[in-house]
């Protein structure tokens, strides 16, 4: 079925039989005369007009934040070498914030320098303390031992020493009483004398008795209760060291909490120089290769990339082609969409080049329609298409108007007629072909087609005239309408 669109893509020129040698368009034939049905190669193609640009371009935009002055800027054009200076925008608020900023930055540094030696001698300080506690349980622990071990049977000992003692000055003391009481009843004694033996005696029973209790004592109170005293000892010991441990656990959480704060502190600030510097360093926009300056196309409320001119962060100052590669961008109406794969292959030329024509192949196909052609024109649907020129040329600049001819599909032997020797008449196509008896209205079915031929699968035979425009008085029928793309 022939669509609408013949007459929309009528008007292109052949270019590909200079690119594709070997085939040669037919000779059009002009109206009065009619055209007649030929038979042969028929080479399908689809042209657009588009621009030039490069493969691939680096753009440079402004890493200033909020908006700036271009102080300087290499002239649009000119040829730079990678890593030079090609703008300079105005930092001189950033510069004096980064003064700021350093002595905030070195504030925050000594501030976490100050933060850690506190928390070192708290830790030095937690060291002693803990070692204080584990002297103390040490000692604690020997005490106890030495109690066991040694003062206990010690003091038993003593006890049991002072009852013999006790015991031994006991039996002098009554033997003694015995032998004065001897000598008194003889006369050989005074009564004064015999009274002070009974008392001696009587002392040393009273002593004797006196270190029996006291030894009993000993054994039943005093030296369980200095047991109970040093294992109490040993036992606070141990939990004074846990708590020893905690507190020294506890007072550095504080430290710690101020060691991450300078920390973050530092790193904010730190992080703040940082932009500022790197800020300062994107003012200065330098080559990332070599090439020429092209600069970016603003608004037309805007004025244009210059000194003076103001600046908004991230947007684009100028670009940098490369002068590796091009590609031209053109825009298909969506009749021909379908025929335009990724790989087919192309014929440019350029108007600033007149007799130059480039091979070329189709690299990208939008899949939806260009929005800034539907806003221009609603009623218009063209789709973007990328075209990778695989030649070079040392004359082509992005920029350049240049036309595509796209090859769809060559027809080794094809029946076919000029486009307009088609018309639409209703859901049919119709041709007239001119005959002995006058002028008949024929239907015909129709397949490939470019701007100025289309093939016809049925109705015609070779060698027919068919004429180029409708005769007098032919009226079409209304065309049905297509489903919207």
């Amino acid at each position: 079925m022939l669509l609408v669109s013949f007459l929309v893509v009528l008007g292109a020129g052949l270019v590909l039989s200079a690119v594709l040698p070997g085939w040669k368009a037919p000779e059009p034939v002009s109206a009065e005369q009619g055209a007649p049905v030929r038979r042969g190669p028929l080479r399908i193609t689809v042209s657009s007009g588009g621009n030039l640009k490069a493969a691939d371009t680096m753009r440079l935009t402004s890493g200033v934040e909020g908006r700036t002055t271009i102080l300087s800027i290499a002239p649009e054009g000119a040829v730079v070498k990678q890593g030079e200076i090609v703008c300079e925008l105005d930092a001189t608020v950033l510069v004096e914030k980064r003064i700021q900023q350093s002595i905030t930055a070195g504030n925050a540094q000594a501030a976490l320098i100050k933060a850690t030696q506190a928390r070192a001698i708290q830790e030095s300080q937690n060291r002693s303390d803990t070692n204080k506690a584990d002297q103390a349980m040490a000692f604690a622990d020997q005490d106890l031992q030495m109690f066991l071990e040694g003062e206990r049977d010690l003091e038993l000992e003593k006890g049991q020493q002072a009852i013999d003692l006790a015991d031994e000055e006991r039996q002098r003391a009554e033997g003694r009483l015995g032998w004065s009481e001897s000598l008194n009843e003889k006369g050989y004694l005074t009564s004064t004398e015999l009274e002070a033996d009974r008392i001696a005696q009587h002392r040393a029973a009273i002593m004797l008795l006196q270190a029996t209790r006291e030894r009993e004592l000993l054994e039943r109170f005093r030296l369980p209760r200095r047991e109970s005293e040093l294992r109490a000892l040993v036992s606070e010991a141990r939990l004074e060291r846990e708590r020893v441990e905690l507190q020294a656990l506890a007072r550095l959480v504080d430290f710690d909490s101020d060691v991450r704060s300078s920390q973050a502190s530092l790193a904010l600030e730190q992080e703040k120089l940082a932009r500022l510097e790197a800020q300062i360093e994107a003012a200065r926009l330098r080559a990332p290769r070599d090439g020429y300056v092209v600069y970016a196309q603003r608004d037309n409320d805007e004025p244009p990339i210059g000194a003076g001119a103001e600046v908004r962060e991230r947007e684009e100052i100028l670009a940098i082609p490369s002068s590796d590669g091009m590609a031209a961008e053109v825009k298909l109406h969506e009749s021909v969409l379908k025929q335009v794969q990724v790989d087919q292959t192309c014929a440019i030329t350029m108007d600033a080049l007149p007799g130059v024509v480039l091979p070329g192949r189709v690299a990208f196909v939008a899949g939806l329609p260009d929005q800034n052609s539907r806003w221009s024109n609603p009623n218009l649907r063209v789709y973007r298409c990328e075209i990778e020129v695989t030649a070079t040329h040392e004359g082509l600049r992005p920029g350049m108007s240049c036309s595509v001819e796209v090859l769809i599909e060559e027809l080794a032997d094809a029946l076919y007629v000029p486009v307009q020797a088609v018309q639409r008449d209703g859901a049919r196509n119709l041709a007239f072909v001119a005959g002995e008896d006058g002028i008949e209205h024929r239907p015909v079915k129709v397949g490939r087609y470019n701007d100025l031929w289309v093939q016809v699968l049925e109705g015609l035979s070779e060698g027919e005239t068919v004429l180029l425009q409708p005769p007098p008085g032919f009226t079409p029928a209304p065309a049905e309408a297509e489903p919207e793309r």
